[in-house]
């Protein structure tokens, strides 16, 4: 089902891009080029998310964040930014908002990250305890995996990276978001630790006779999928 989502964005390609974006996903993208407007159009219009540059005209990203945050509205937040250090994204993220997304950026990463924050947030549906791809299936509460009969034993940190998989199943997932998502890196240190996790994973769970599940998208990252 389509979301309504804010973007505040004053540069016209960025925004032209993910508005371009979320329409073709199914979801409705209302936009604002200043921070003035982006504050009353977000204290106004029952958004499901919002899409906020952190340099805007009028009044930039933080403050605005700062004063929806003091309004009392928790419509969750992606902070978007040319600014990538540590303590830039610290910054974001003590400000209030719910992740921290520098540009440049893949509209699948700003995308899956986007409806993370929407389930998360969402939703008073019941939370999803087993998960499933083809022949493969995690139970999250016996924290036990299956490909077809055959139980697939796990360390904790592939355990983790298997869900992150299963829950963004078909889409490909960028080195970015498995380093902050299972790591909980923000920054790339600069080593294997995916790829030699990854490369576990496949020995685990792709036996013999089954299909891969685990692709490797050259140059973009990672899709789990038969």
């Amino acid at each position: 089902m389509g979301r309504k989502i804010l973007l505040v964005e004053d540069d016209h390609t960025t925004a032209d891009f993910i508005l371009k974006g979320l329409t073709e996903h199914g979801h409705v993208g209302d936009h604002s080029a200043n921070g003035r407007d982006g504050l009353f159009m977000a204290t106004d219009g029952g958004y499901d998310a919002i899409i906020l540059d952190r340099m805007l005209p009028g009044m930039d990203g933080l403050a605005v964040l700062a004063a929806l945050r003091a309004a009392g509205i928790e419509t969750p937040v992606i902070l978007l930014s040319a600014l990538g250090s540590v303590d830039d994204r610290v910054t974001g993220l003590t400000a209030g908002s719910d992740d921290y997304l520098v540009k440049p950026f893949a509209f699948a990463e700003l995308l899956a990250r986007l409806e993370l924050l929407m389930r998360r947030r969402g939703s008073g549906t019941a939370v999803e305890t087993v998960l499933a791809c083809g022949s493969l299936r995690m139970d999250l509460l016996k924290r036990e995996v299956q490909r077809g009969e055959r139980r697939v034993d796990l360390q904790p940190r592939e355990f983790r990276l298997l869900e992150f998989l299963m829950r963004h199943a078909g889409q490909v997932v960028t080195r970015t978001m498995l380093l902050e998502s299972v790591w909980d890196y923000h920054f790339d240190p600069g080593t294997n630790v995916i790829d030699v996790h990854i490369s576990r994973l496949r020995r685990k769970i792709d036996g013999e006779g089954d299909l891969p599940l685990i692709h490797t998208v050259r140059g973009a990252g990672y899709r789990l999928g038969e």
